[in-house]
């Protein structure tokens, strides 16, 4: 990136992160996802009749499901939030001299900074918790899920974006394809793909079901999570049959990784490639 839109990019994603940071809502998701994660790091036990606190792996393990319902939740209403063109205010800030392109992207990155700040507070809470009363064997899994929630933070922002971008001056319609988009990716596309593999033969429904991580990011997060937090115990025989499809543990992490680059990318780059050509 050059200089010229470098600066532009790292002004609107400072003026961003004040404005989200200062938003009630994200103020409301800080506190919500906080006190989720201390009550999950607390009564973790209770299910199984014991009591105390988790330690950081099973800490990690309980709040993964969380935060697949959560995060793409609030990061695509808040992303459509701050990223949708409205006529007057955003007229005038893609008036100025700087490409389209440098302003929705820094105002997406300091969107997704707040919303990674916001989490840290939860995670970091919950953290010293379980430090102070279990100690910090599992540390490590617990600090990948924090990483895999930033990155899933990334990837809905960007979905957000492009949502946003693609009906220009119409915020509550973008709403609504967030939420159904939403939905689709974190609640009907699993029952999708479970409902097409029990039709299919044991080993065209094990290459379904492994594609079909691959081309998900909250599946792809919850993948890599487990994995790296569970090793093959995460999905028992599943996780091997995972590693043979991707050629091991590396191949894994790179196909993994290459999934979230895309849905990264991919929806951002769209998104600024719109904005430059429609009408504001």
């Amino acid at each position: 990136m050059s200089r010229a839109l470098y600066r532009p990019v790292l002004l609107f994603a400072g003026q961003e992160l004040v404005i989200a940071m200062r938003s009630r809502w994200t103020q409301i998701f800080a506190v919500t996802f906080a006190a989720l994660a201390l009550a999950v790091a607390v009564s973790g036990y209770v299910l199984s009749g014991g009591h105390g606190v988790q330690d950081f792996a099973r800490t990690a393990a309980s709040l993964i499901q969380m935060v697949l319902l959560l995060v793409p939740a609030t990061a695509l209403f808040l992303g459509v939030l701050a990223l949708a063109p409205e006529r007057g205010a955003t007229e005038l800030v893609y008036a100025q001299p700087v490409p389209r392109s440098a302003v929705l992207v820094g105002k997406a990155l300091g969107l997704t900074a707040a919303l990674a700040a916001a989490q840290a507070i939860g995670f970091g809470a919950a953290g010293v918790v379980v430090f102070a009363r279990a100690g910090g064997e599992g540390v490590i899994g617990y600090l990948i899920l924090v990483a895999a929630s930033m990155v899933l933070t990334a990837v809905f922002v960007s979905l957000a974006a492009f949502i946003a971008a693609a009906s220009p001056g119409r915020r509550a319609r973008s709403l609504a394809v967030a939420m159904v988009a939403w939905f689709l990716a974190v609640v009907l596309y699993d029952v999708a793909a479970l409902g097409a593999a029990s039709v299919l033969p044991s080993r065209t429904a094990s290459r379904l079901l492994i594609i079909s991580v691959l081309l998900n990011p909250v599946d792809a997060v919850r993948t890599g999570a487990l994995l790296a937090t569970q090793g093959t115990t995460a999905f028992g025989a599943a996780s091997l049959a995972f590693f043979r499809f991707t050629g091991g543990t590396v191949g894994a992490a790179l196909l993994l990784a290459l999934s979230l680059v895309v849905w990264l990318v991919g929806p951002m780059a769209a998104a600024a490639r719109r904005l430059e050509r429609c009408d504001l």
